[in-house]
């Protein structure tokens, strides 16, 4: 029996999975990290932490298994991270993470200056906050020895891959959300290294997600008793992986994905986008493109809710307190801006809310509330992306949020579209293990591996009553950030 292994690299943990050649899992271990919040809007991580984590999870992930039969490892990982190394290889600072809303000062010169229609011709999207260019430009100008030290600039799950095989390079996808990477070209775009102060050499090598880049270093190798002579892909950004782990792969596939952020991913055959929306135009791992619009804060809000402020870790049971005769008729809004947002208002400085609270609003209503508001902000996606002409009527749905039964049946409705549960609901690991299936040569394609694999397990269908409900409150729930987003830059100073 041959074996691979994924290793989805996400913002709180890092998750090992092992799939053998069937597709199947073997076996899966978890293993947590820091996150650090120096200032209000920052977000850290060291780099170090990841790699102890998977030093630490190998051994069990492997357990009785022989690791001559390891065939192939890919990576996915969170993306637009800022890991940057000196000429020892040494990482110089903490990552700057994709969450991170320090460069509000950086985002604006580069879609007011430079200008968002030449952002979109040097690149295929617009500038935001938690960008790997706008991350360049706020150390150079806050701390210029350590951008002096530079030698390398990489994504979080590329620095993984250079420890495991010595090549410094990334894939496509994850290279398309640092507005660096002429994303129709697939190239460096020179201009928009120049803008940031840095060379081509810099930069990493560019693969296609399920290309080889290299081999297990010897030294790794005998560690863990791995097989020499597995190869490791490039891998790809967490959001593409898990859609290829969920068969979102060729031309028109849609997934969304309810994890600490939300994204609703539409992959294509062909490039597509424009300067005027909030929208990111993206590589996909299948060799292709795709359309995605990202919320930062998704089950992250659900995690909050519960931890911080009501204090449980029961979110089951908070769930049964929401009477079913309730959904679409709920008084209470909640805007999901824990971190700022992306897509589709691109707006660093708003701040969660919850409106329409009276004297008898229950916790329940509230719950129901955070619930209800990501799925808005996901549709507030979804209406966009509509108007590239792409008509979504069903979805895969993965993520941590996806196991709850009532998120699901509220997110089919407020979007109004057939959601399919995957057999397999393991995202960036699975889909980063089936990309290491097609590098080691198991498969020709992505789709091809992806066809084999992927089935549905449940249907989720949107009742026509409930969607003309939420509709309604849709309506009420877009008015709000318009009438609130002058206020937010005024509470924050």
């Amino acid at each position: 029996m041959e074996y691979y292994i994924g290793i989805d690299l996400g913002t709180s943990s890092v998750k090992l999975m092992l799939l053998d050649g069937e597709g199947i899992i073997q076996k899966t271990v978890s293993r947590q990290y820091p996150v650090s919040y120096p200032h209000s809007g920052w977000s850290e991580q060291n780099a170090a932490d990841w790699w102890n984590a998977i030093c630490n999870g190998l051994p069990e992930l492997l357990g009785e298994v022989d690791g001559q039969a390891i065939r192939g490892i890919g990576t996915a990982g969170q993306m637009h991270g800022l890991v940057v190394l000196d000429e020892n290889g040494a990482v110089i600072r903490p990552t700057i993470l994709w969450n991170d809303g320090r460069t509000r000062k950086e985002t604006a010169f580069l879609n007011e200056t430079v200008g968002k229609k030449r952002l979109f011709a040097l690149t295929g999207n617009i500038a935001f906050a938690g960008f790997t260019a706008p991350k360049l430009l706020w150390l150079r100008e806050n701390e210029p020895e350590n951008f002096a030290k530079i030698k390398k600039i990489m994504l979080p799950k590329d620095y993984i891959n250079f420890l495991l095989t010595g090549v410094h390079c990334t894939d496509f996808s994850d290279a398309a959300g640092m507005l660096l990477l002429d994303v129709e070209k697939k190239c460096w775009s020179r201009e928009m290294l120049e803008i940031c102060g840095i060379s081509e050499q810099q930069m990493p090598a560019l693969y296609e997600s399920f290309s080889a880049v290299g081999k297990i270093k010897p030294s790794i190798a005998k560690k863990f008793g791995i097989n020499r002579n597995a190869v490791v892909v490039a891998g790809a950004g967490d959001n593409a992986a898990a859609a290829v782990g969920t068969g979102t792969v060729g031309d028109g596939r849609c997934n969304i994905s309810l994890g600490t952020s939300g994204t609703i991913f539409v992959s294509s055959d062909r490039f597509s986008g424009n300067e005027k929306h909030a929208i990111h135009s993206f590589c996909h791992a299948d060799g292709g493109y795709h359309l995605m619009g990202c919320i930062l804060s998704a089950a992250s809000c659900n995690k909050w809710f519960c931890d911080e402020v009501l204090k449980t870790a029961d979110y089951q049971f908070e769930e049964t307190t929401i009477e079913r005769n309730r959904l679409g008729r709920n008084e209470v809004f909640f805007l999901p801006y824990l971190m700022g947002e992306r897509s589709p208002i691109n707006d660093t400085d708003a701040t969660g809310m919850f409106i329409g609270l009276r004297p008898n609003t229950s916790r329940a209503d509230m719950y129901q509330a955070v619930l209800e508001g990501v799925a808005f902000a996901i549709k507030d996606n979804l209406e966009v992306i509509k108007q590239f002409g792409i008509d979504v009527k069903a979805s895969c749905l993965c993520g941590g949020g996806a196991k709850s039964k009532l998120w699901r049946e509220i997110l089919a409705n407020v979007l109004d579209i057939e959601l399919n549960i995957p057999t397999t609901e393991q995202g960036p690991g699975y889909g980063s293990a089936i990309l290491a299936m097609v590098g080691s040569g198991q498969f020709d394609s992505v789709k091809t591996a992806t066809d084999k694999f992927f089935e549905i397990k449940e249907t989720v269908l949107p009742n026509k009553e409930l969607v003309a409900l939420y509709a309604d409150r849709y309506e009420k729930y877009r008015k709000i950030y318009p009438a609130v987003k002058n206020l937010y830059r005024g509470i924050k100073e």
